[in-house]
């Protein structure tokens, strides 16, 4: 059983690898690219949330933030009602890379499901789906403070 996350986690640092050196020339590294598509495809998302979205904590997502702003592929603009709440989007130069990093991403699901029928796809889907939602239900109770049980 303890295989299974090890076959996740060797998928995971593999498909990111490969991107790290795909997107080098965009000058996007260390998961950068996650942080572009899911403001992208979440116009006026909000920095927490966004961490919320790939699982990481504030500060972490609050660098990434702030490599892709100086870098020009996303702005910040004050809330309409709350000036405090900042609201992410990307700028135009960071919608012109979208349309690569999504490319990407197609293919690399199509390589890692090449061999499997439309309905071993969709089983994939859903025992993995199912796998996050049960890792989420501690990553938010350890984000509390709470420690798990061993």
């Amino acid at each position: 059983m303890n295989d299974i996350l090890r076959e996740i986690g060797m998928i995971a640092r593999a498909l990111d690898s490969i991107s790290n050196i795909e997107f080098k020339d965009l000058d996007l590294t260390r998961g950068q690219y996650l942080y572009l598509v899911r403001i992208y495809e979440n116009p006026g998302v909000i920095q927490d949330k966004l961490a919320e979205m790939i699982k990481v904590d504030r500060t972490t997502a609050a660098r990434a933030i702030k490599k892709l702003e100086i870098q020009g592929l996303i702005e910040k603009q004050p809330d309409r009602q709350n000036k405090k709440i900042k609201k992410l989007f990307t700028t135009e130069k960071g919608k012109k890379v979208y349309p690569f990093l999504k490319k990407e991403e197609e293919h690399s699901t199509k390589v890692a499901c090449s061999d499997f029928s439309p309905e071993e796809k969709e089983t994939i889907f859903k025992l993995l789906h199912r796998v996050r939602k049960n890792v989420e239900r501690d990553w938010e109770n350890v984000k509390k403070g709470n420690k798990r049980d061993y």
